[in-house]
């Protein structure tokens, strides 16, 4: 289980984006998304760096994890 801290999202359609994102890159990749505390968690992946990539190309800024 890998635990982001993301910026940026504020709404429902953005935690929608989220988890597209990550789970267009990792199909099997369980997401979920703490709006308010703006953590981002996902198990059934192992490439963080691909997480972070996916994350940022959605448009959010991941500042730890």
């Amino acid at each position: 289980m890998m635990h982001f801290k993301v910026e940026g999202m504020s709404c429902q359609h953005c935690v929608n984006a989220v988890n597209k994102a990550i789970q267009s890159g990792i199909p099997g990749a369980v997401v979920k998304v703490d709006l308010a505390s703006g953590v981002v968690t996902v198990d059934n992946a192992d490439n963080p760096e691909l997480i972070r990539r996916l994350i940022t190309e959605a448009g959010y800024q991941v500042v730890a994890g």
